[in-house]
């Protein structure tokens, strides 16, 4: 999902990063990383700018300073103002300092930021989100106040929220009602999508781990390359003549690949495996949305089973002619008021994560196609050009490997 640019109805929409006047437009851009701080209070905080001819929004153009915690903040808001609408995931929060300020980790985290938001202002529901408005044009002390005031299941502790995210694959808690067994939606095509969405984090996680090792390996290969290059060339220093001068133009070439290698394998850690990594988190997000799903029809079937003994309450008291039939007609009324209010978010969450099935699946077509394709093209690349280094070699040794006459 590296460049959102459908609807949550999976119909074509206007790129969220291809602003035009004659229609309304939301774009948003993350950049300029900057440490702030010391010690344990340091932090990054990120300049997000914001273009738009949405009325409900302040101007045209915006820029704000945000950090980590306020991209937390608005994911966590909209899980839970949004049920049954996929909420795009956040990159992991690293606690290895000397992982946390490095370079390549600030732009990893930037390129993932930058793809949550704008899959945000690209969702046809989400981007009308009060929330999402705040976030993107609130002063840092209104921003502070908004993330301090905390809400619903994230009032949890951070290790609490892991567990629903991660573990959400488990069944559904014991409900009984009258039978010894768990409340569980009977639903064929609904227990079919929990099992593609299990395997596909599986698939894509497995994945994902050897798309580390490749990039690990092309790092690898490449500090061993501009280890040899650089004895190499010492070796031809020591000969000074046509071999010395053959050595010291193989070590440059090799120092030369090195340098090749550590860029694909950059370019591989961006368009490969951060991708892959990111659908693993998407794959976590939808499952989040099943266990709302799960807990929305337990809840529907806890107060239906309660308005059924209200009822059976109700005929006994008719019976005996207590007074307490009205308090208990009453309380019957209620009840009946919040299965019906049940119900209906239930089914508006199946619809919503049906709707957003369609739509997963159109991005992860595209998203998943590019980032192999992506992959495909640099190795192609990568092996000409080392071929091509390693054949302008070829003449100059041969002459040296030969026999004089």
């Amino acid at each position: 999902m590296i460049t959102p640019q459908r609807s949550g109805s999976g119909s074509m929409a206007q790129s969220p990063r291809s602003p035009s006047s004659q229609s309304p437009y939301l774009t948003v851009s993350v950049s300029d990383p900057a440490k702030m701080g010391n010690g344990v209070q340091a932090y990054i905080s990120y300049k997000v700018i914001t273009k738009t001819n949405f009325p409900e929004y302040e101007g045209h153009e915006k820029i704000v300073i945000r950090r980590y915690s306020d991209f937390v903040w608005l994911r966590d808001r909209l899980f839970e103002r949004y049920k049954g609408i996929f909420i795009p995931p956040l990159p992991e929060k690293s606690t290895v300092e000397k992982f946390r300020f490095s370079a390549e980790f600030i732009e990893m985290r930037r390129q993932a930021l930058d793809v949550f938001v704008n899959r945000i202002a690209s969702h046809h529901e989400l981007q009308q989100s009060e929330d999402l408005r705040i976030f993107l044009q609130a002063d840092e002390q209104t921003m502070e106040r908004a993330r301090s005031q905390e809400i619903g299941i994230f009032k949890k502790k951070p290790a609490d929220l892991m567990q629903i995210f991660k573990d959400v694959q488990s069944k559904v808690s014991d409900v009984v009602l009258g039978k010894e067994k768990p409340v569980e939606e009977s639903n064929p095509e609904y227990e079919k999508l929990k099992n593609y969405i299990f395997q596909l984090e599986d698939h894509l996680a497995e994945a994902q781990k050897h798309a580390y090792r490749l990039v690990k390996r092309h790092r690898e290969l490449g500090q061993s390359l501009s280890d040899f290059g650089k004895a190499v060339k010492l070796l031809g220093d020591c000969e000074g003549n046509a071999l010395g001068k053959a050595f010291s133009e193989l070590g440059a070439k090799s120092e030369i690949l090195s340098i090749k290698l550590e860029r694909e394998a950059h370019n591989l850690l961006m368009n490969f495996e951060e991708p892959l990594k990111d659908y693993v988190r998407a794959v976590q997000s939808i499952k989040a949305t099943i266990a709302e799903r799960a807990n929305a029809f337990r809840h529907r079937c806890e107060l239906a089973e309660a308005i059924k003994f209200k009822e059976i309450d109700m005929n006994k008291l008719r019976l005996t002619r207590s007074e307490k039939l009205i308090e208990a007609e009453h309380e019957y009324e209620e009840l009946k008021a919040e299965g019906a209010e049940a119900a209906r978010k239930f089914e508006t969450i199946v619809k919503l994560m049906n709707e957003e099935m369609v739509r997963f699946q159109e991005q992860k077509t595209l998203d998943v196609g590019l980032a192999f394709h992506e992959f495909a093209k640099g190795q192609a690349q990568l092996a000409n050009g080392i071929a091509d280094a390693w054949r302008s070699l070829l003449p100059k040794l041969e002459a040296c490997s030969s026999p004089s006459k």
